[in-house]
């Protein structure tokens, strides 16, 4: 499994904090172990202005840099470095130059361009080409909100988040498959004539490529849209800027799964079909792998989308709004209590001992939970438009929270088994959320199936074995990596509860 040493820094980007992680495989053949080593934490603030919410773009590469010296110093062998992060982000470049501070995918700018992309292209036509679930921030939404305002006219270039930061550190530009599949123009093959929920057929090569046509159709020049390289490119050395930042290294940056769930599902402690998956942080990403895309009516009717995964494996899955309901909430309840941070343990374990059924839920799924602002407001708005009674206490609230997520999630898993075809026997949440012992419970309850949490870790582990691999420091093919994250990890199985 394991061949030459040496280490590797994973630079993790999320919509509230970042970190780098220096990675290594000790160890051979059916001993191998990967171990992870956080040397940096820095938060990830976005900021509003005049003209929306952007984010801090500029800090983060800084902080990213002394993270990565950070990681030169611990490992001297640092032989890769990887960055993934949030998906749809972008920034428009013109010579290399970046033109503005990229958007934030929760501003509120893209609510008048779905209209004027619908006007243009139907949404069953845009699912038959791009397989995504209609989300409103999606990356070509965003595009013609630029387009719009004259902005496109401007720019030579195109670079996602992780893209963007990989070209400070190398110079290169290009677009990493995985996160190029959630902007919308990335072309996906379609499905089944008869709509009933087959598994669709893949046109062509199995590389999807940009869709200039449908760029060209919605004022979007193609000139923008970088070439395309898949996980696992090596995109070169660090340039003499970045190096006086980072210091004497010899690392060269591989592109990684670059969207931030597909380097989580790498991660995934399953080498047998038959398995969902949740990646639980700020958003819930809940679905099952398969081998090709699933692009029926159905499906779109139902929100799925289909995002490239490393290795050419689709990720089938739905979109659920996740733990930033719980953060949203808690950063509220920061501000009325005059900046004291809530012990976040003792709700969840005030909130595991409400009754089950003394606390309504509500839609978690709901678009009005979408922007920031206060969290706990919004849902007893939603309770009380429902007619549904409102939880008195924070406790309360949490667990309505957890319990709406569990329900939400729990439906999207066996709506992916049902639209993909492929049976579920067992839900793998990974990700922060698999820390979180009563949101895996009611999970494994919602479901009626096992949930096995862990690795907390996915999204890095994920960056590091994609590295690894790329740097012949480990062999073997998505399964082999996953067996190695099952010998490096400590799992925990929830077993339905017939009463919860």
């Amino acid at each position: 499994m394991s061949g030459r040493s040496g280490a590797v820094a994973a630079v993790d980007l999320g919509a509230t904090s970042g970190r780098v992680v220096v990675g290594r495989v000790d160890g051979a053949g059916s001993s191998a172990r990967v171990h992870l080593d956080e040397v940096a934490r820095f938060e990830n603030r976005p900021v509003r202005t005049l003209d929306g919410l952007h984010w801090s773009v500029l800090e983060l590469y800084r902080d990213a840099v002394e993270g990565l010296a950070a990681a030169a110093r611990v490992a001297p062998d640092l032989a890769g470095i990887g960055i993934d992060s949030w998906a749809v982000d972008y920034a428009l470049l013109r010579g290399g130059r970046m033109l503005s501070t990229p958007y934030a995918y929760r501003d509120e700018r893209t609510a008048a361009a779905v209209p004027r992309v619908h006007a243009r292209v139907a949404a069953d036509e845009l699912y038959a080409r791009n397989g995504l679930q209609h989300l409103d921030f999606t990356t070509l939404f965003q595009l013609d909100a630029d387009r719009e305002a004259g902005v496109l006219d401007l720019a030579d270039r195109l670079l996602l988040l992780p893209d963007l930061l990989a070209h400070w550190l190398t110079g290169a530009e290009v677009a990493e498959r995985t996160n190029a599949s959630t902007t919308g123009l990335l072309g996906v093959g379609r499905g089944g004539a008869d709509g009933a929920g087959g598994v669709g057929e893949v046109a062509g090569s199995t590389a999807a490529d940009w869709d200039r046509d449908l760029a060209v159709r919605l004022g979007i020049p193609p000139r923008i849209l970088p070439p395309l390289v898949d996980a696992g490119t090596e995109l070169g050395a660090l340039t003499a800027t970045a190096a006086r930042g980072v210091g004497d290294t010899r690392a060269r940056v591989i592109a990684v799964g670059s969207h931030d769930t597909a380097s989580a599902i790498v991660s995934v402690p399953a080498t047998e079909p038959g398995f969902a998956y949740i990646s639980s942080g700020t958003w819930s990403l809940v679905g099952v792998e398969t081998e090709r895309p699933v692009v029926t009516e159905e499906a779109r009717r139902a929100g799925f989308t289909n995002e490239g995964g490393v290795d050419g494996r689709t990720r089938f899955l739905h979109n659920v709004m996740g733990l930033w309901l719980l953060t949203e909430s808690l950063r509220e309840w920061e501000r009325e209590d005059g900046g004291a941070r809530p012990d976040l343990g003792a709700l969840l374990a005030a909130a595991a001992e409400v009754p089950a059924g003394a606390v309504a839920e509500f839609d978690a799924d709901d678009p009005a939970f979408t922007a920031p602002g206060d969290m706990p407001v919004r849902i007893a708005a939603w309770l009380t438009a429902h007619d549904r009674p409102v939880p008195a206490t924070r406790p309360e609230l949490v667990r309505s929270i957890l319990a709406s997520l569990a329900t939400a999630s729990a439906r999207a898993v066996h709506e992916a088994a049902r639209l993909s075809g492929q049976p579920v026997r067992v839900v793998h949440i990974v990700g922060g959320g698999s820390r979180n012992a009563l949101l895996c419970q009611l999970t494994a309850d919602a479901t009626g199936l096992p949930v096995v949490a862990g690795p907390a870790e996915a999204t890095a582990l994920g960056n590091v074995l994609v590295q690894a691999r790329a740097l012949g420091l480990v062999h073997g093919d998505l399964e082999a990596l996953r067996a190695l994250v099952i010998a490096s990890s400590e799992l925990t199985t929830y077993r339905p509860r017939t009463t919860h």
